[in-house]
């Protein structure tokens, strides 16, 4: 992941354990499987320990996004 983003594997991450997390926004874009931190401020565990897939919902707006620019 890290070759993907300058600042690396860590602002990749936290941004999708953010994504992942229900309480952070209203319709969460990627469904984790692990420990995702918790409301009370809990951080989420290593990355080694997560795995995630995208939502039905990220899945249609990736649809959109590949019809407007093809």
């Amino acid at each position: 992941m890290g070759s993907y983003h300058p600042h690396g594997d860590s602002s990749i991450y936290d941004a999708a354990v953010r994504m992942a997390q229900p309480w952070a926004s209203r319709y969460p874009m990627v469904d984790g499987h692990g420990n995702f931190g918790s409301i009370d401020g809990d951080n989420a565990a290593a990355m080694r320990y997560t795995e995630i897939r995208m939502t039905p919902l990220s899945e249609l707006m990736c649809q959109d996004i590949d019809i407007l620019y093809s």
